[in-house]
């Protein structure tokens, strides 16, 4: 198409105007573009233009792209900003590839911006642009408060330009727009600008945050002209009355001392956030009445403070003590939590772990008890294994069963239409031992053929995985299948007893006593998990033994699955129903001049674990099973979060032996304070009910258990670093002497929402990308790595062209020529590292743990051969559960290249005899 036809009047862009930098408008002139397009392709190969069919074809079809993507937006005609245009001339050179012109035109852009900057005014509002206020009346815009409120929005921001801002805005904005918008106008041009300066994030919150108290105000009836901070003594006391009035809050917190409480209050702390977090907040966790957002974000950390204090001797003081914990992002309550606390239905457990017995009235009852659970913001995780095989006999009909698959898909469907209470998507998982019957079929449920009354999308999947069956793989031997109807007692055996049993049974299968079997190769099963794993990212690999022979309860019960997650491990039957409390400590936030802040771990610590065992007793609980395993056991997990940003503030790259060794010791750290925190809420409070004869009362403590699992290993197939660095004598004493106040007190959940609030890496994830598109219910924005911004920034590297290749390049710097080596090796993400770093530093934060771990594991290039050795790996190391595996896809694989940042640990699978470390 020639650029002649481009100018027809005939085209749609034929209507169109350009609004220019000093107002006036003009018609729009595609022929301007491709001008401007030539100069760009002259800038880079010089005279070579003139006479290159293939560069004038590339003009003409970037003029193109640009001309239709601006008439897409104006369809009727219109007007369009001149910087709206070369925003659209620069993206569809990135998507013709054409890097090296793209980078050209950011420059000429740049040059002229800097240019006109220093030769013209800043660009001011028509004097007869108008507002439509609130009450139907016209005024003039008040440009004196726009500049007020992003300058109060900049304060102390750095890299950031309020001036730009404000001018930027304008150009949006329209006679007798209404007044609310042009808050809203502002909110999105800062947002516009995070991807090249991430200080915009701050300001972005911060002008969102005028939007919320201007709404809080009016809901609450509150003066609307009264700065943030006068108004937030008065928002406390307003918001728990209209609360309890509405009948969202629990009448409880009106005997709060208020007053006290208001004044408690640190309004300076909004400054923390970043836009995704506040904006997640608005979205998702405010309490609201008919649309209107009654919270503001101090007086939403006091009223889940409050919730969690309401049974405490002086619940007031504790109050201050756990808002100051969580309004400081030391630490952060577990979503279900943040929902709930204070309300009504406080609802604050994250996991719900059940066995699903081999009865139908007990199926059914089990499937309602996952809605009425999922109703109330849980997830869940399903012990299926009881359930008897496909084919076995079924005694009160004289019929077959049809298995477990069938069921498992009743349960989906019910995931789907519970959706956690409509405020998130529900979410479950089943789990099945590796020797029922079903086994093979249920590998298949997440893929995308085969019958569909047979499978289940939107639910999740794990393997429940005995030792016995990796041993019998790695020494190619046979595995006997077979229906739980016929070996009942197998779902609660483990270890050597396990082993013993099933091996009688085996032996009765061959004598034909047993006729309901199957016999594979143990190889051919676990090639076929790993297969279905890398095509559909389901089942999980999760191990029976590692958490049941390091479980501090196993005198009580029998570990028979984890949770949706797979870092929850306790005990389940058809009479408990297994509760897990989640909260996770910021491990980004107690680094202090290079080092781990202990003594602010410690206090974080002790006030964390205090409000976990407060969840308990103040729980709302759907389901009586629920109530009773809870309260026998209080069981709580005490996770993190902020572990790669972490490792950023300590120079660390995540692929070396120096991050392991910081995964040790912050791990043990946390683990210390824990269990020490338990003991003492014991001494205070009592150890909980089935503290005798436990792993703890036996004086073994989770460190202690790895010997446990290595004496029921064979051939040494155990290699854990059992070092330690404390002194661990004193905890040791006081468990001995007061008992515990908890059975389970660690877990490293996945924090997605949670970290997204306080502004740091998720969990113990590596970075997923240097720069990316974030999306929530204001549209889609682009986020970059803060600390890279910020390292970049002091090598003299940042800059509109860095932005670019940064996008260029998804997000990765190791293609980006000058980048020093020691940056790319730290900023190297997660498809960039060998995820045997990611087992490595899994196994030295696993041994501190009485639970399990959140553990995603990347591969950009999988095979069969390295998904083999990385859960092989993940065995030997001794870990309790794996999570996702996630692999690159060939587009996005195509622009970069793997990190050389460090040699990959030096491990060897024994059924791998030519790997990379033996050659």
């Amino acid at each position: 198409m020639s650029t002649a036809a481009l100018a027809e009047p005939q085209s749609p862009a034929s209507s169109l105007q350009v609004i220019k930098r000093n107002g006036t408008l003009v018609s729009f002139d595609p022929a301007k573009i491709t001008v401007a397009v030539t100069k760009a392709f002259l800038a880079v190969e010089g005279d070579q233009v003139s006479g290159s069919a293939r560069i004038h074809d590339s003009v003409a079809r970037v003029t193109e792209q640009v001309v239709q993507a601006i008439s897409r937006r104006l369809k009727a005609g219109g007007k369009v900003h001149i910087e709206d245009i070369q925003d659209q001339v620069e993206l569809a050179l990135m998507r013709a590839e054409e890097q090296k012109v793209a980078r050209a035109y950011v420059l000429y852009r740049e040059a002229h911006a800097q240019e006109r900057a220093s030769r013209a005014a800043p660009v001011e509002a028509h004097p007869s642009l108008t507002v439509k206020q609130r009450n139907g009346q016209v005024a003039p815009l008040d440009l004196g408060l726009m500049k007020f409120q992003v300058e109060q929005a900049c304060g102390g921001v750095d890299g950031v330009d309020a001036a730009a801002v404000v001018n930027e805005a304008l150009k949006g904005l329209y006679d007798g727009i209404p007044e609310a918008d042009v808050l809203s106008a502002l909110v999105m041009t800062a947002r516009g600008r995070i991807e090249q300066e991430p200080g915009y994030s701050q300001v972005t919150a911060r002008l969102l945050l005028e939007q919320l108290r201007m709404e809080a105000a009016g809901a609450l009836a509150l003066p609307l002209q009264a700065s943030l901070p006068s108004v937030y003594p008065q928002a406390l006391t307003a918001f728990v009355h209209a609360g309890i009035r509405y009948e969202l809050l629990d009448e409880a917190l009106a005997a709060f001392d208020l007053e006290r409480l208001g004044a408690a209050l640190k309004p300076e702390r909004d400054g923390q956030f970043g836009f995704l977090g506040l904006q997640t907040l608005y979205d998702r966790y405010f309490l609201h009445w008919q649309g209107a957002r009654l919270e503001l974000p101090q007086v939403f950390f006091m009223r889940v403070a409050m919730g969690l204090a309401l049974r405490e001797d002086d619940p007031n003081a504790r109050a201050i003590e756990f808002y100051n914990l969580l309004s400081s992002f030391d630490y952060m309550a577990s979503t279900p939590t943040l929902f709930n606390s204070g309300t009504r239905h406080s609802q604050l457990s994250s996991c719900y772990l059940t066995t699903v017995g081999d009865d139908l009235e007990e199926i059914y009852g089990a499937i309602r008890d996952n809605a009425l659970l999922s109703k109330w913001a849980g997830g869940l995780g399903n012990d299926w294994t009881p359930v008897r095989a496909l084919g076995s006999h079924i005694k009160g009909t004289n019929g077959n069963s049809q298995g477990v698959v069938p069921f498992l898909k009743v349960v989906n469907d019910t995931a789907v239409a519970v959706n956690q209470g409509g405020k998130r998507k529900g979410a479950v998982c089943a789990y099945l031992e590796s020797w029922h019957l079903d086994i093979e079929e249920f590998l298949e449920l997440r893929k995308n053929t085969g019958d569909e009354r047979r499978r289940t999308h939107d639910m999740n999947t794990a393997n429940w995985v005995p030792d016995l069956l990796i041993e019998r793989m790695r020494r190619d031997q046979d595995w006997t299948l077979f229906s739980p109807s016929d070996v009942p007692d197998l779902h609660d055996l483990y270890g050597n007893d396990f082993r013993t049993r099933y091996e009688e049974y085996e032996a009765r299968a061959a004598r034909g006593e047993l006729p309901l079997h199957k016999t594979v190769p143990a190889k051919q099963l676990w090639r076929k998990m790993l297969t279905v794993l890398f095509e559909t990212g389901h089942p999980w690999i999760t191990f029976k033994d590692p958490c049941n022979l390091r479980s501090p309860q196993q005198h009580v019960g029998v570990v028979h699955s984890s949770n949706l997650c797979t870092e929850i491990t306790l005990n389940t039957s058809a009479e408990e129903i297994a509760v897990c409390n989640l909260g996770s400590v910021n491990l980004a936030a107690h680094i202090n001049g290079g080092e781990l802040d202990v003594q602010r771990l410690e206090r974080t610590v002790n006030t964390a674990v205090r409000m976990l065992d407060n969840v308990i007793d103040i729980n709302f609980y759907a389901v009586p099973q629920a109530r009773e395993s809870n309260l026998r056991h209080r069981p709580v997990g005490m996770g993190l979060m902020g572990f790669q940003d972490a490792l950023y503030q300590l120079k660390l790259a995540y692929s070396s032996p120096e991050a392991v060794e910081f995964a040790d010791l912050a791990m043990e750290q946390i683990s210390y304070f824990a269990i020490r925190a338990s003991a003492e809420l014991a001494a205070e409070r009592g150890a909980y009910p089935t503290y005798e004869g436990s792993l703890w009362d036996q004086g073994i403590l989770p460190i202690d258990s790895i010997q446990l699992l290595a004496d029921a290993r064979q051939d040494g197939d155990l290699s854990v670093n059992t070092e330690a660095r404390l002194d661990w004598t004193p905890v040791r004493e006081l468990v001995a002497k007061h008992g515990m106040r908890n059975s389970n007190v660690m877990a490293i959940a996945p924090t997605a929402t949670i970290s997204n609030i306080v502004g740091v890496s998720q969990s113990i994830e590596p970075a997923y990308q240097n720069l990316f598109v974030k999306s929530n219910l204001s549209g889609e924005f682009t986020v970059v790595n803060p600390s890279l911004v910020a390292e970049l920034k002091a090598e003299g590297l940042w800059d509109n062209v860095m932005v670019n290749d940064l996008k260029y390049f998804d997000g990765s710097v190791q293609q980006i020529e000058r980048i020093p080596a020691e940056i790319k090796a730290r900023y190297a993400t997660a498809f960039e590292m060998d995820a045997r770093w990611l087992v490595e530093a899994g196994a030295r934060r696993q041994k501190w743990l009485d639970q399990a771990q959140s553990l995603n594991l990347y591969m950009a290039e999988p095979s069969g051969k390295k998904l083999d050795a990385l859960y092989q790996l993940a065995w030997e190391r001794g870990l309790k559960t794996t999570y996702y595996l996630r692999s690159l896809g060939a587009t996005g694989a195509e622009k970069s290249a793997p990190v050389q940042a460090a040699p990959a640990p030096q491990v060897c699978s024994i059924d791998n005899p030519d790997c990379e470390a033996c050659q």
